[in-house]
């Protein structure tokens, strides 16, 4: 089953896992190594970044 893109840059994903501070594992095991409440930390920051630039 082929994976959709997702809606978020990989950038974005990049800076927001730095900042959250899982980086480390993303660059060693891929996305796929981080945990369930990394990312949904990463999207509520994700949402909170948008929510901002939209004021």
């Amino acid at each position: 089953m082929a994976r959709r893109g997702g809606a978020m840059s990989d950038h974005l994903k990049e800076e927001i896992a730095k900042e959250l501070g899982f980086y480390d594992t993303v660059q060693k095991e891929g996305w796929g190594g981080i945990k369930a409440k990394d990312a949904g930390n990463m999207v509520k920051r994700a949402i909170e970044m948008a929510e901002q630039n939209m004021k």
